[in-house]
């Protein structure tokens, strides 16, 4: 920089706070343009990116979503890699909330440690996999969880064999868990707060955890209720391991975006709101054509009929209408994928309706 007062200018706005600047490129907005930058002084990176979300997704005609690397009932693929599951389900409708089309997405599958990663990058729109909403992941990634999809806690699987009954019986013992989870600070704070021994076998992926605790590697095997039920079917011999009933922890799972992006977090929320609105209301996937006709105002509502709730987040009038038609309401989504006629035969318990005995509630629309 040849003139030395603007380059003195220049290294004053570095040294007391941030600098604000145009980049040529952005990676995180496939090239569409000047990115508006904030860079503060330690380095981080912040952008303008109200809005931008909605309007990313809709010129590339499609949703980028992360998922699990295969969990049965929340996100799985099958021999052909079609994809399936709660997680994935709520993608759907998200896309079909946007497009009209439940089809308008792609899903990448994420490990525990990766999946905040992917999110902080940009290189997923949504992080929709089985991921426990915590204080510090809410207010130190740089996140925002929209919901909960599912109301979990951690478990434990054993053999049944081994005669162990609750979760004080494995003292002493080896317990298999996967890294970049909740579980080991959970297990961390269940023996140590009893003053009971463990140790603990972590690795970085599901599989290897189940297949270390499939080959007798430990004596227990450790993450959300739901996800042993799910990974006791990739077991050799599944009717010879139990799921216990105790329950050591609140695992609130449910999708995230990244924060800086109202309209974006809005969409997200009401997605999930609309699905269990459906549900309440009795709007299924099979009526939602002659719910359209219906005089109950809270329905006209949801279904785009009257007020102008779609628009005010840049979705058509009839957004929740497609959504219903892509993937069912909450209690349709929930019985496919994991109810009690499905392999993993869990009841709703708590993710049943609030009126219903559980504790799914969703704010109305109006």
């Amino acid at each position: 920089m040849k003139n030395p007062l603007v380059a003195l200018l220049v290294g004053i706005l570095i040294g007391v706070g941030g600098l604000y600047f145009f980049l040529p490129y952005d990676p995180l907005s496939l090239g569409e343009g000047p990115v508006a930058v904030t860079v503060s002084p330690d380095g981080a990176v912040e952008r303008a990116s109200a809005g931008d979300t909605l309007r990313r997704v809709k010129q590339r005609g499609f949703l980028q979503c992360g998922v699990s690397q295969g969990l049965p009932g929340f996100s799985n693929p099958d021999e052909r890699g079609n994809w399936s599951g709660i997680d994935v389900d709520f993608c759907r409708a998200i896309a079909a909330a946007i497009f009209g089309d439940g089809s308008k997405v792609r899903f990448r599958p994420l490990s525990a440690k990766d999946r905040f990663t992917a999110l902080q990058s940009g290189e997923i729109d949504i992080l929709s996999r089985n991921t426990t909403w915590t204080m510090s992941r809410d207010t130190q990634l740089g996140f925002d969880f929209v919901g909960v999809t599912y109301y979990d806690g951690q478990s434990f699987m054993v053999r049944k064999a081994a005669g162990i009954e609750t979760v004080k019986d494995l003292a002493g013992g080896t317990i298999c868990t996967e890294t970049g989870t909740t579980t080991e600070l959970n297990l961390a704070d269940y023996f140590r707060s009893r003053g009971l021994s463990y140790k603990v076998l972590s690795f970085e992926k599901n599989d290897e955890a189940i297949v270390a605790y499939d080959r007798g590697r430990c004596d227990a095997y450790t993450t959300d209720a739901s996800g042993l039920y799910a990974q006791r079917l990739k077991l050799t011999d599944p009717d010879a391991n139990m799921v216990l009933t105790d329950i050591i922890s609140k695992e609130p799972l449910g999708p995230a975006v990244r924060q800086g992006d109202p309209q974006w977090e809005d969409i997200a929320r009401w997605t999930l709101n609309a699905l269990l609105n459906a549900e309440e209301l009795g709007v299924t996937s099979e009526n939602v054509d002659e719910m359209l006709e219906s005089d109950n105002p809270r329905i006209r509502r949801l279904l785009g009929r009257e007020g102008a709730y779609g628009e005010a987040v840049g979705l058509g009038p009839d957004w929740a209408v497609h959504v219903i038609r892509a993937v069912g309401n909450y209690g349709e989504m929930f019985e496919r994928n994991v109810g009690t006629e499905t392999p993993l035969g869990i009841k709703r318990g708590l993710n049943a309706l609030w009126n219903e005995g559980g504790v799914q509630y969703a704010p109305p629309v109006r």
